[in-house]
Formats: structure tokens, sequence, C-alpha cells
């Protein structure tokens, strides 16, 4: 990680979970990291947490609703701190609402899960490419749920359509860097369940194999570790154990 010491990351989700441990590895890696998240207290508390650390952590407070938000933030990174150096989009939301269900519920799902992700990207890609890089990195926290169809749990089946959303934009995305010559790697990283604010009704069903946040921090480092001629593409990560059939059980 040496190579990224001093450089800057932004990391939506920022407040919790995966997002919070993300940036205190990436600060403790010496990166200069901008959280994006709703809850300003949350961050705040993640601020005085990382103070003396050996990188230096700011954050914005953001709706990846709004792209209003999303540029505003974004214009205050550059005009800061005059790089984007690792994006890493982790904001997502999970609504217990099937195909029969609530729109709201489906607009927020693709506004924070596929829309702000492609927002994010495209102006992360804009400074990179204004700078001139020679190094960049996009990192799309994505899902099983993304690889694979779970008809057996009807209240999921619009956040799989998110989760299929982002792997199909994060190769296509990975390939238009690649026609138009551009040194930023994209890396897709699919967890199963993991233990979150998100996930919580998961563990009131019963569900007991799942990962740790840090767990999926570590991939990400795993992935910017890479020396620039490998661009990991996509990790899964599942617990260990993990399998349908006691999946399902948990269901029935």
């Amino acid at each position: 990680m040496d190579k990224w010491n001093g450089k800057v990351a932004v990391v939506t989700g920022a407040s919790s979970g995966i997002g919070k441990e993300t940036c205190r590895h990436l600060v403790e890696n010496g990166m200069i990291v901008v959280g994006f998240a709703r809850r300003e207290d949350k961050l705040q508390e993640i601020e005085k947490d990382l103070k003396g650390k050996l990188g230096t952590f700011y954050y914005v407070k953001v709706d990846l609703c709004s792209e209003e938000n999303i540029l505003e933030a974004f214009n205050w990174v550059k005009r800061t701190l005059k790089s984007v150096d690792v994006l890493v989009n982790n904001a997502g939301v999970w609504k217990q609402s099937d195909l029969l269900g609530n729109t709201n519920d489906w607009k927020q799902m693709f506004d924070t899960n596929v829309i702000g992700y492609t927002i994010c990207s495209r102006e992360a890609i804009q400074i990179m490419e204004e700078i001139k890089i020679k190094e960049g990195h996009i990192i799309n926290i994505n899902s099983v749920a993304g690889h694979f169809k779970i008809p057996y749990m009807k209240d999921i089946s619009v956040y799989t359509a998110t989760k299929h959303s982002v792997t199909s934009i994060t190769e296509n995305l990975r390939e238009l860097m690649g026609m138009k010559g551009l040194p930023i790697r994209i890396t897709s990283i699919s967890p199963g369940a993991v233990e979150t604010e998100m996930t919580e009704e998961l563990s009131k069903l019963g569900v007991n194999k799942m990962l740790k946040s840090i767990d999926i921090a570590e991939a990400i480092i795993y992935a910017l570790s890479a020396p620039q001629r490998v661009n990991v593409a996509e990790i899964i990560i599942r617990p260990t154990g993990d399998n349908t059939l006691s999946f399902i059980k948990n269901f029935v």
C-alpha cells in the first residue's frame, strides 16, 4: 500500500459498517480519506477516532440520492484536496420490497445502489482525467446477489436487481477504461451476508453465518495493493460453511 500513501480516497456510505471499516484501513495505510454519508454525527465520531493516524480523514455530508449533493461533494474534494485517486462506492440500501411493493422503496434502492454509484464514478474519473492521474482505482461494493438469482426471497427481488446492475455497470466501466487507455483499474467486490446495520433483519431471522466488515475492508486493501499491471476485476467472498439450503431454512 506504500504507493497510495498521501493519495486521496473517497468512500461512500462511510458512516458505518463496511464504509467505516474501509475508512479506518485506508487512513491507517496513510491515505487522505473523504467519507461521504448522510449522518454527520457518525462521521464526526469517525473523524475523532482517526485523529493521529498515519493518514487523514475528512468528511462531507452527502445524500447519494441527490445528484446535486454528489456534485457539490466532488467539487469540494477537487477544490480542497486537488485529486481523487481512489473511489470506493459502498453506500447501499436494502428495502424489504417485492415486485408488487412500494415505488419509493424501489426508487431509493436504484438511486443509491445504481445511479449514485454511477454518478460518483463519472465525477471521480473526470477529475482523474483532468489531472492526468498515473494510477487510479474504482472499487464497487457489490453482492453475491448480483451474480445469482435468489427466487426464494421475494423481499430481496428489487435489491438483487440493483446488484445485477452493479455487476454489469462495473464490467462495462472496466472495458471503457481500457478502450480509453486510462490507467484506472475497476474492481467489483461481492460479499455474502455481512454483519452491518443493513442486514440486522437477517440476524433476527437466525442467519448466523455472516462476514464482518473488516473482511471486506481487507479485500479492498488486497485489490489496491496489487501492482498496476494487475486489475483484480472481481472478488466474491462468502462465509465459511455458507450454503443455500441452510440459508433458505431461515425463511420457511
